[in-house]
């Protein structure tokens, strides 16, 4: 993969990868399904076999990523929190690769601020017609 820029964001990357589950909704009801296999069939590989050595090791590392894998474990299982940090490392991948930056493991994103929508404007009240 030499080029990150065809990707608009870190999900849609991760999504080429086949690193996302596949998703067969309707209506109001989501259903997830299993990660499917489109991609690079190596580099996904690489980050599923490099997530599951983390997940396998996270009882003796105190680092942020491990406190957010181990209650991710807890309640999903082993596997399934293997394909979340597989996917989560494709995304600081994507990061690292389109912003030409260094990583930084102690970095906290911010949410960007939501967008408001402007209040509507209050119709005048009718008149009362004096019959």
């Amino acid at each position: 993969m030499a080029d990150f820029h065809p990707f608009k964001s870190g999900r849609q990357f991760g999504a080429w990868l086949g690193i996302v589950p596949r998703q067969n909704s309707s209506g109001d009801k989501a259903s997830l399904g299993r990660i499917t296999k489109r991609g690079d069939t190596y580099l996904r590989t690489l980050l599923i076999q490099g997530a599951k050595s983390a997940v396998m090791n996270v009882d003796k590392r105190d680092d942020p990523t491990s406190r957010w894998l181990k209650p991710l474990i807890d309640r999903v299982g082993w596997q399934k929190a293997a394909v979340a940090l597989a996917n989560k490392n494709a995304r600081i991948l994507w990061a690292v690769m389109t912003r030409e930056q260094g990583f930084d493991a102690q970095h906290v994103s911010a949410k960007p601020a939501a967008k408001q929508k402007p209040a509507p404007a209050a119709a005048p009240a009718p008149e009362l017609a004096a019959a």
